[in-house]
């Protein structure tokens, strides 16, 4: 099932239905209702950004509009909104659409059609293709420039067309908006947009701006005891216990080099791996510990 939102565009609510058959089924399941009652929720708040974003839709160059007239199927029109801003639109010539948001288009339209053409016209207009809008995508995206909008367009769908974040994006996206008060700067913790699905933090993207993602710290993991430069060290990919002592500088002449040990956290707990091998493969945030020799 589809509901029209606003501007003549389309949103499913699909899975908001899907959810309702699946807890009509499971109704004796408590946890299972409350997990699927979440979803439905959450479902429901992104069909309201989209809803917003089609109803703030702003005109522009480039944008293709399907005009309908209520009851006068004459005047159906699929018009490209040219550089200038302006369509041609049957019986009243041109109008000037660019930069101004749909529903006051159509009510200009309106306005026209009623001076001497149509007793109380009814005007519907369809975004059928958004070609005006842009984003400028900065910092750690892994294709970061700049991104062409097709449509009503949230942050997850934008990092999305930026090809998602990069490893070594930091935890704010910063996104900068001009607004009729100046220019607005919204931050976003990474955290509660992606891991957490945080709908608040999913916010409309609507062209013109620019989203912005800092680079975060490098990561690292750290050695201690018997080296000869203790400290953190930059983390990679399969980096083994030798290769982080030799970053070190080496063993000391007092180090246990058979009973290095291992502190990692695993989902929340502390975990300890004794007389561990300095070939084994070492994880982001260890900590290496090399204990003195008593022989």
């Amino acid at each position: 099932m589809r509901i029209k939102a606003g501007a003549g565009v389309f949103f499913s609510i699909k899975p908001v239905l899907q959810a309702r058959e699946i807890m009509s089924l499971s109704c004796h399941s408590r946890n299972l209702g409350k997990a699927i009652l979440a979803a439905m929720l959450f479902s429901c708040l992104l069909l309201r950004v989209s809803i917003s974003i089609a109803e703030d839709y702003q005109i522009g160059p480039g944008d293709v509009l399907s005009i309908t007239v209520f009851d006068h199927d004459e005047l159906k029109t699929k018009v490209r909104v040219s550089e200038t801003g302006s369509i041609e639109f049957p019986l009243i010539g041109t109008v000037q659409v660019g930069g101004i948001k749909t529903s006051e288009a159509a009510k200009k339209i309106e306005s026209k059609l009623a001076d001497g053409y149509i007793v109380k016209p009814q005007v519907q207009i369809y975004i059928e293709e958004f070609r005006s809008k842009k984003v400028a995508a900065l910092g750690p995206f892994n294709k970061p420039g700049l991104i062409e909008l097709n449509g009503p367009t949230t942050l997850l769908e934008l990092i999305s067309k930026a090809g998602g974040l990069h490893k070594e994006a930091g935890d704010t996206i910063t996104v900068t908006r001009e607004t009729e008060n100046g220019q607005k700067v919204i931050n976003i913790e990474v955290k509660k947009l992606i891991e957490d699905g945080d709908a608040a933090s999913n916010i409309p993207i609507l062209g013109g701006e620019t989203v912005s993602v800092a680079k975060g710290e490098p990561p690292v993991c750290y050695i201690t005891g018997q080296v000869k430069k203790p400290g953190s060290y930059p983390w990679t990919k399969n980096v083994t216990v030798l290769k982080i002592v030799s970053l070190a500088g080496g063993f000391t002449g007092m180090a246990s080099e058979s009973h290095v040990k291992i502190t990692r956290i695993v989902d929340g707990k502390k975990q300890v791996m004794e007389d561990v091998s300095v070939d084994a493969k070492v994880l982001q945030d260890d900590v290496i510990e090399v204990p003195e020799s008593f022989f």
